[in-house]
């Protein structure tokens, strides 16, 4: 079973990866392949430098993230330069990962991705969750995570592709509205019922 996670900001999608590798699936992280592809003596680190210069690199020649994220923010051209280097890269390197874990046995894979939807890469993957809660609950955890006021959590959201347009996409919605507990068991049945559809199992 190879599966994609998705979901908006604030809403739960890293606790469920984590409750996902609890009870034995294999998760792999696509924020953290980003940073991989572009790690320090990588092809990627080369061709992002080669791009927008070596203001983006950190003294100790690490991609400063945040920089990269100033210059191409306002700027759709340079962004989608940006985007031309590192979604290949990021692609390929999950597509490795996927394979490696089918190869070692893995019942089933998640590939854990805030973009799936907005990208088109949904489409890849035979099954789509995606974490949902209510409109009211992502403000508030928006604002306690990030310590920030309702107009700039507001905006972020606003910024996103709407749950209600996601869940469209969605061949399990995982709701998650209550505490730890009730998301682990909702999400545990949801597994279980997945795992069922995999062949020779009843």
């Amino acid at each position: 079973m190879i599966v994609g996670l998705t979901g908006g900001i604030a809403t739960g999608k890293s606790t469920v990866a984590d409750i996902l590798r609890d009870i034995g699936a294999t998760v792999i992280d696509a924020d953290q392949v980003s940073r991989d592809v572009v790690q320090p003596g990588s092809a990627g680190l080369a061709s992002l430098v080669e791009a927008f210069g070596t203001s983006i690199l950190t003294t100790e020649g690490h991609l400063d993230r945040s920089k990269l994220r100033e210059i191409v923010m306002s700027n759709t051209v340079l962004r989608r330069r940006l985007e031309a280097i590192t979604h290949p890269l990021i692609r390929a390197e999950i597509a490795t990962r996927v394979q490696t874990a089918v190869v070692e046995g893995a019942p089933s894979v998640f590939v854990e991705a805030a973009l799936l939807v907005e990208t088109g890469s949904a489409q890849m993957y035979p099954h789509l969750w995606v974490v949902t809660c209510a409109p009211a609950t992502q403000l508030s955890r928006l604002m306690a995570r990030e310590q920030c006021d309702e107009a700039t959590a507001n905006s972020w959201i606003a910024a996103q592709m709407p749950l209600s347009e996601k869940v469209k996409h969605a061949t399990q919605v995982v709701t998650n509205e209550g505490d730890q507990d009730a998301l682990r068991l909702q999400v545990s049945a949801a597994y279980s019922d997945l795992m069922a559809q995999l062949p020779g199992r009843d």
